[in-house]
């Protein structure tokens, strides 16, 4: 969930990145951070290199349902992932709004 407190985790990436975390700067965080290059990261999710590189620039989007199946390759929090990615859809249409998300049972 992203919340206006933000965890530890998320400060430590938004200062390792120098910006407010997106969706495309996780990815390349993960990535880096992991030293994995571009085209074997692109093999662990199953997508073409270009489409990658795509991505962590911001120069194409990630469905929700793309940020699920991301989230659950990379072990990382499916809440998280698709967040961003809502975030982001938001972000890009001018929508001054905050995502929050919350599992149900």
């Amino acid at each position: 969930m992203i919340t206006r407190k933000k965890s530890k985790a998320l400060k430590d990436l938004e200062k390792m990145t120098g910006e407010t975390l997106t969706i495309a700067n996780l990815l390349w965080a993960i990535r880096t951070s992991d030293d994995v290059n571009q085209v074997d990261f692109a093999k662990k999710l199953n997508i073409s290199n270009q489409y990658l590189c795509d991505l962590e620039r911001g120069r194409k989007s990630l469905s929700p349902k793309k940020a699920k199946e991301f989230a659950q390759k990379l072990g990382y929090s499916e809440e998280q992932f698709i967040a961003l990615a809502l975030q982001d859809a938001l972000n890009q249409d001018g929508m001054h709004f905050v995502v929050e998300l919350k599992a149900v049972a």
